[in-house]
């Protein structure tokens, strides 16, 4: 075993920091027996120096993250700092002075992922990020390197924990929306300001990362549909247990059946019981994938958390600094196919449409003749009174699958009818 220690510069100390500093003091023994050379944490950057952090040495601290990248003797910089600047440039700074970096980005990654593998490569340095898209899960490399020689067809996928603890406490105890976002608040699972979350931009950055890994293609923020579950209600529930169904907010990434395109959305979607998802429950994260020669492959774990999202961080640490001793580098970006993104209306699902309608007759057969004008072929349909409504009925229409633009414009239509008060949720319906 080399005795000189690689040296880690640890970029934010926050909840994944403190935690990968913790492990790397704890078990630095066995971490150098994998390694082959022992790990040291040579500086740890901080906002606020004055905050107390057990265990780790105050004379490491420092407020100056561009000085302690910068420093010419650091081997592998992990930054769990987040956010897009300073980040952006601390990492191409590590990379200019010979670093290699371990990074927890989604965000950043998701928006410039491809600048940052350049700059890697120019340099000759590792850029893993095991730990930006599903906590503890092995889900990138498993993608980048065990289905390397396979041809990966679709990615379905609960990756973000908060949103779906809301959706299950809504799902087992009929709670509202605002009473389970209290209770996740209340846990620990929802942030102060929980909207990166609920409205789906969290979810939306690990879809462009985990559909650029699957399909050799650049997807960026940007080409990522993103719709958030805000205004799911009990009644969507209600609706879906009727239909054998739950409801998840689902990352959805999928290679069009020739071949020529792919798409990237997150949405909530109803999906039957007898799917994996269903049964994801509380706070975890699970991930589907469907590959031509390994088929139908579930990852399932907890998605975030300060000690799950370090263990991801540590060991994407281990494989760098194997690398920098055996003189290589890992993976790197595969982006050969350049396949084009294609937009949501070319997107062909089922759909699930709660209406509030004039109790009166004709009503159902002028609703199935817009269908029938946008090419939207009706699966069930289902109409009930209201007793207390002054004369409105509920009407719930369910789809055989259609494009995306199809059913926006039927539902354009709808709006426009007399008979049609409203348009009361619109759902898709995946995983069938």
């Amino acid at each position: 075993m080399r005795t000189r220690p690689l040296k880690v510069a640890l970029l934010g100390c926050g909840v994944v920091g403190s935690e990968v500093a913790r492990i790397m003091t704890t078990h630095a023994d066995d971490l150098a027996a994998r390694i082959g050379a022992p790990v040291e944490l040579a500086g740890v950057a901080v906002r606020r120096p004055s905050r107390v952090r057990d265990g780790i040495d105050p004379a490491l601290v420092t407020t100056d993250a561009t000085a302690l990248v910068k420093r010419g003797d650091i081997d592998v910089v992990v930054e769990v700092i987040g956010g897009i600047e300073p980040a952006r440039t601390l990492i191409t700074t590590a990379f200019e002075y010979g670093a290699s970096v371990v990074s927890a980005n989604k965000a950043l990654l998701a928006q410039d992922g491809a600048a940052l593998h350049a700059a890697a490569e120019e340099h000759g340095e590792d850029l893993y990020y095991e730990a930006s898209v599903a906590g503890a899960i092995p889900l990138i490399r498993p993608l980048r390197e065990s289905l390397a020689g396979d041809k990966v067809n679709r990615v379905l996928g609960i990756v973000n924990g908060t949103t779906n603890f809301i959706l299950d406490k809504m799902d087992s105890t009929g709670a509202g929306y605002q009473e389970a976002l209290d209770e996740a608040t209340a846990l620990g699972y929802a942030e102060a300001d929980p909207t990166a979350d609920v409205e789906a931009f969290d979810a939306a950055a690990k879809a462009a990362i985990l559909a650029g890994i699957a399909f050799h293609t650049r997807v960026r923020l940007d080409d990522v549909y993103r719709e958030g579950m805000t205004e799911v209600t009990a009644a969507d529930f209600a609706s879906a247990r009727e239909m054998g169904c739950t409801i998840k907010l689902l990352a959805i990434c999928e290679r069009a059946a020739d071949g020529g395109s792919v798409t990237a959305r997150v949405h909530p979607a109803m999906i039957p019981l007898s799917h994996p998802l269903a049964s994801v429950r509380g706070a975890y994260n699970a991930v589907f994938v469907e590959s031509d020669a390994a088929g139908q492959l579930m990852f399932y774990g907890p998605g975030a958390g300060g000690a799950p999202t370090a263990s991801a961080v540590l060991g994407d640490l281990v494989a760098v600094c194997r690398n920098r001793l055996s003189g290589a580098t890992g993976p790197g970006e595969s982006a050969y196919a350049a396949l084009p993104v294609s937009p949501m209306g070319d997107v062909v699902t089922r759909y699930h449409i709660s209406l509030d309608v004039a109790d009166k007759p004709g009503v159902l057969a002028q609703v199935a003749t817009v269908f029938a004008e946008h090419g939207v072929s009706i699966d069930t349909v289902r109409q009930q009174g209201r007793q207390d409504s002054d004369g409105e009925a509920s009407l719930v229409v369910v789809t055989h699958r259609a494009s995306d633009a199809s059913l926006s414009g039927t539902v354009e239509a709808l709006r426009k009818l007399d008979t049609v008060r409203g348009v009361a949720s619109i759902m898709r319906v995946e995983g069938e």
